[in-house]
């Protein structure tokens, strides 16, 4: 995952770099930037209108060319890019689509339901002609959705009911605005009553009662009373210009962002006093400035805030955003991340996109599943203190130079997919030259394994996992018993049981407690000791052998090779013999005889040193694995329940799947209270 990750901030470092690099070739070739300031005067007719059309004014009244120009320079200042940005949407030849809605519940859903937004919706009654002829009606469904302004067509005769409640007789425009400046407010239903059905009429209809929702401020006593005023909102953005109506993108971003932002439109045509103007730092206009408990913003003087919905959109979802803006922006970025484990995969062509699919997958997953506890955390009440300073580091960082040239390449690359996938795609070859260059000079074979290869191996894998799933976690090879008899498998297919047994890695077998077996001193033989042991303990001991034998020699041809160590220290072990580890029990302090696993028959003078012991073990001198006593020097392991067994005996063990105690079956990876040895209390009896 780290690796991902850094790989797709390698991504991002290089769009940077190389839309830094765009921009000093078309400085080079054209002479300017796209923050240069451009001058209206030396831009054509059709230029100008399109920097209208782009803003939302109106010019349908004005046919000279001085006309147009001033009304640019009364809504801002004009930039290069932002200029280019407006040619460039006129030449694209995109059809809008628009919502058919099939009856009432449709309507509802999309329109009435809908609290951020505009709707305009052509209304067809029965047995009448639109209002809006169709290539109008294409052209005004082009203009408004500039602004973000949706579109539909309801005709009446899908649902003729609801068209009587509604009092819709006739074809008629109908314009939903939300009713209040709060978030989720009802919205409200306006029906269009004008005579002429030009676009541009229509248009004005539009952005009228769009702009009747922003507070409007005609003189400098409302303005300071404004100013200085303190209210729910926290964030306000105030637009000084000498204009009849804001411009239609203001208006449309009033909706976008109710309950978020407050837009005012202060209207300077006639004003006579500027002085508090001046006061509160407002020198020239039109003026965007951004309002905050920071301070003060100026609007357009840093790189990609022009005068348009589009950047002006970017720059308040980026101060202000909402929950689900942070959702897409993490979702986009676990996909990217995600579809980079493509090249990171090396191997067949199959194999990567397996790979990408669990990896998309399990990321999704997880995204899903920890954005849950964030979405009822920020529902506390109590939390609205660390929602108010989340919010203001995203206004101090989305402030800065840095930030305007993030947002202007967002938007750069947003409008040049092509591009923005060709160099995803560009970046990611790099990055499988990278990995397949450095696993051939570690000599990984799975770069040259083509498609079949990997299926055959994926499909032993899965065999391995199925019919040896303790077997499929180990580093050492066996040998398949299916292979030698069929039978087996017939065999297992009759016991269910036998798969479902579960899956424990053997690592915690390092972390078990080793020490060697060490003797005080003295010397018996082996016969002497043999002959101590009574009859019963014998047989019982000659039953646990025929047990325990048949389970050693099923591992012993698997494991050896793995733990010959293990068996180079129990024959250096046994070159000492040590006679007081023959006894099967041993007079301890007090007079209690410590405890083996067989039965005790005999003392000796000689004991061997428990000091060696940990103090949780059991102490005794048999492995019950082997059925052999230690020796002195030989290496021994403890499990968790306190029995001691050879050290190569019970990893074997272990390695075979049997993960419990072969005396009392207690689970060899889960902890036990630790035994305590009983404290003496008397001398040692007689013998």
């Amino acid at each position: 995952m780290w690796v991902k990750l850094c790989c797709l901030l390698l991504y991002f470092l290089a769009l940077f770099v190389l839309a830094r690099v765009f921009e000093a070739v078309a400085w080079y070739e054209s002479g300017f930037l796209a923050t240069q300031l451009v001058d209206p005067v030396a831009l054509s007719f059709r230029k100008l209108r399109t920097i209208l059309e782009c803003r939302g004014l109106g010019h349908s009244g004005l046919p000279e060319k001085k006309d147009v120009r001033e009304l640019v320079e009364k809504s801002g200042d004009l930039m290069e890019g932002e200029l280019y940005s407006a040619l460039k949407e006129e030449e694209a030849s995109e059809s809008v689509s628009s919502t058919n809605f099939s009856g009432e519940m449709h309507f509802y859903e999309l329109v009435e339901d809908t609290k951020d937004g505009i709707w305009l919706v052509q209304v067809i009654a029965n047995d009448r002609s639109p209002l809006v002829g169709k290539v109008h009606w294409e052209k005004m469904v082009k203009k408004v959705s500039r602004f973000g302004i949706r579109t539909g067509t309801f005709n009446c005769s899908s649902d003729p009911r609801y068209c009587k409640r509604r009092g819709w007789l006739k074809s008629t425009l109908i314009m939903s605005v939300p009713q209040t400046s709060t978030s989720k407010g009802k919205v409200m239903l306006k029906e269009y009553s004008g005579r002429r059905i030009e676009v541009e009429h229509i248009f004005k209809w539009i952005t009228a009662h769009a702009a009747s929702r922003i507070k409007t401020i005609y003189n400098s006593e409302h303005l300071k009373e404004e100013w200085n005023k303190s209210d729910q909102y926290r964030v306000k953005i105030y637009l000084f210009a000498d204009l009849d109506q804001p411009p239609a993108f203001f208006s449309a971003l009033s909706v976008k962002f109710t309950g978020r932002v407050e837009f005012i439109f202060v209207n300077v045509e006639n004003w006579d006093n500027k002085s508090y103007m001046a006061e509160i730092g407002i020198y020239k206009t039109p003026s965007y400035i951004l309002r905050t408990p920071e301070g003060i913003y100026r609007y357009g003087n840093n790189t990609g805030e022009f005068i348009s919905l589009r950047a002006m959109d970017s720059f308040l979802r980026s101060l202000q955003p909402e929950v689900n803006d942070l959702f897409v922006l993490s979702l986009v970025l676990v996909n990217l991340m995600a579809w980079m484990d493509l090249f990171i995969t090396q191997g067949a062509t199959i194999k990567r996109f397996v790979v990408l699919i669990s990896t998309l997958g399990t990321y999704n997953s997880l995204l899903i599943i920890s954005w849950l506890p964030v979405l009822g955390f920020l529902q506390l009440p109590y939390l609205d203190s660390f929602y108010e300073y989340s919010l203001k580091l995203f206004r101090y960082s989305n402030t800065t130079t840095l930030a305007s040239w993030v947002r202007a390449d967002w938007m750069f690359y947003s409008s040049h997919p092509a591009l923005f996938l060709s160099t995803y795609l560009g970046h990611g070859l790099l990055i499988d030259y990278f990995e397949k260059k450095r696993r051939r000079n570690n000599n990984t074979d799975e770069v040259n394994a083509n498609n079949l290869e990997w299926l055959s191996s994926l499909w032993d894998w899965y065999t391995s996992y199925l019919f040896h799933p303790i077997a499929s976690f180990q580093h050492f090879p066996f040998d398949s018993d299916w292979d030698e008899d069929p039978d087996l498998f017939l065999e297992r297919l009759a016991f269910p049981d036998l798969w479902l047994h579960p899956l424990i890695p053997t690592d915690y077998i390092k972390n078990l407690p080793m020490w060697r077996f060490k003797c005080l001193g003295g010397a018996h033989s082996d016969e002497e000791t043999l002959e101590t042991f009574p009859d019963s303990e014998s047989d019982s001991d000659s039953e646990n052998k025929e047990v325990f034998s048949s389970d050693r020699e099923a591992s012993e041809d698997d494991e050896l090779s793995t733990f010959h160590r293990c068996s180079e220290a129990e024959r250096r072990c046994s070159v000492e013999p040590c006679p007081c580890a023959s006894k099967r029990c041993r007079a301890e302090p007090g007079g209690r005889k410590a405890r083996s696993y067989g039965s005790c028959s005999s003392t000796g003078d000689m004991e061997p040193d428990w000091s060696a012991w940990p103090p949780e073990m059991l102490r005794c001198t048999e492995c019950v694995v082997c059925l052999e006593n230690f020796t002195s020097g030989c290496l021994l392991m403890g499990l968790p329940c306190g029995h001691v067994f050879h050290q190569n005996c019970i990893v074997m063990w272990l390695a075979g799947g049997r993960h419990c105690c072969p005396v009392c079956r207690w689970a060899s990876y889960k902890k036990k209270q630790p035994y305590t040895h009983p404290q003496p209390l008397s001398s040692d009896p007689p013998s």
